[in-house]
């Protein structure tokens, strides 16, 4: 049994759950090719991430997260995962890394392509800011083929806002530095709802609870194909491309190791 864990969180919707699985099987055969002892399954669930006893310190002994089987067993705390000293491979967004100081406990190792998906192109990523289908006069806004956003300042004042997350780049952080290089703010907004989740947000819009929210591209796309709330909701505009949702391992793990996982990642993200 490998002493690493393995996560892939954050596209791991419970319908892809056998595609996700079957990323993680071409993953894992080309690390054990290499000679790297890839965990056979990924960890979705705190009950099967390693103990820590005493929690999860950084180089200058600070606790940086709790011990995992202090946590509820049958929920995934993505801040511990992500700093847990046995992680092999994972995914995170670049706002933890940028504002929680994520960065200090783990390296990027690659990024995933986005092509093929609207609003993505190679590395980058935007994302789709939805409203409720009919509550604004306006077509579908399809995603602009460069890299500047695309927002309608005029259909989306003082609307009610929905977000995953405030450490989000995608639904958070990157519309809030969009709206700052256009001279507005989320002041433009007359509400922030944190739903927990993109595919909160979207029922939310849907729902009537909110009245826009900002959707990274992938997410969007996996809404469209599973979530019958995507059907109630359109595309206003979109954010700027940034770099998409990093894959990440642990600083602990050995930096011949950390190389190795860098190339494979290049060649399968």
């Amino acid at each position: 049994m490998s002493d690493f864990i393995a996560a892939l969180p954050m596209y791991d919707w419970p319908e892809m759950r056998d595609e996700v699985d079957a990323q993680w099987a071409r993953l894992r055969t080309a690390f054990r090719q290499l000679g790297i002892d890839a965990p056979e399954t990924l960890a979705r669930r705190n009950a099967e991430l390693p103990p820590v006893p005493g929690g999860i310190r950084n180089a200058g002994g600070e606790t940086i997260a709790p011990d995992p089987a202090t946590l509820s067993p049958e929920e995934l705390d993505l801040p511990t995962l992500w700093r847990h000293p046995k992680l092999l491979f994972g995914q995170t967004c670049w706002g933890p890394m940028e504002i929680t100081g994520l960065d200090a406990a783990v390296r990027v190792i690659g990024q995933p392509n986005y092509d093929g998906i609207e609003g993505g192109r190679g590395e980058l990523y935007s994302s789709a800011i939805v409203v409720q289908r009919g509550s604004v006069t306006a077509d579908h806004a399809h995603a602009p083929d460069g890299d500047v956003p695309l927002i309608p300042l005029d259909l989306i004042r003082d609307k009610r806002f929905a977000f995953n997350s405030h450490d989000s780049m995608s639904g958070f952080i990157g519309i809030s530095r969009d709206l700052a290089g256009l001279g507005e703010g989320l002041r433009i907004f007359s509400d922030r709802i944190e739903s927990g989740g993109h595919r909160n947000s979207i029922v939310a819009v849907a729902e009537g609870r909110a009245d826009v929210a900002a959707i990274d591209c992938q997410s969007w796309a996996l809404a469209q194909r599973f979530e019958p709330a995507a059907r109630d909701v359109m595309v206003l505009g979109w954010t700027a491309k940034r770099k998409g949702l990093p894959f990440i391992t642990s600083r602990s793990t050995p930096e011949g190791v950390a190389v190795l996982l860098g190339q494979i990642a290049a060649a399968r993200g």
